[in-house]
């Protein structure tokens, strides 16, 4: 039986998600000529891996987010790969799972994380790109 309390709790529950903000909102798709000269520069770069269906994906979008504002990456060059439609730079970069994230510093990859919605450990790995 539906009570008004698991309906208004049903109702925040679906506000919440919708208004939490999608990693891949304001960010570049990935772009093969502005990662090779990203790297070409020495540029630090993180590439995030994301599905708009995966929770885990969701809660790592407001980790970005602020990790894109925060001044210490204010160099970073970030890209977004959606995992079901770009299947060839999956392989690419060896990725099988979305919520991976990858950082490179210029041509080197520095660090890989799959699934992690730590915010401490996803600005540290990003922060070997640095």
């Amino acid at each position: 039986m539906l009570t008004r309390r698991s309906i208004l709790g049903a109702t925040l529950v679906v506000g919440i998600l919708a208004a939490s903000p999608a990693v891949a909102e304001n960010a570049p798709a990935f772009d093969a000529k502005a990662f090779a000269a990203a790297q070409r520069a020495g540029k630090p770069i993180l590439i995030a891996v994301h599905a708009p269906w995966c929770p885990t994906c969701k809660a790592q979008a407001p980790i970005l987010s602020d990790l894109r504002a925060d001044p210490k990456f204010k160099d970073l060059v970030y890209f977004v790969i959606d995992f079901d439609s770009q299947k060839d730079l999956l392989k690419r970069f060896g990725v099988r799972s979305q919520s991976t994230l990858i950082a490179f510093k210029g041509e080197k990859e520095e660090a890989r994380s799959v699934g992690d919605t730590k915010r401490d450990s996803i600005f540290a790995m990003a922060g070997k790109a640095i």
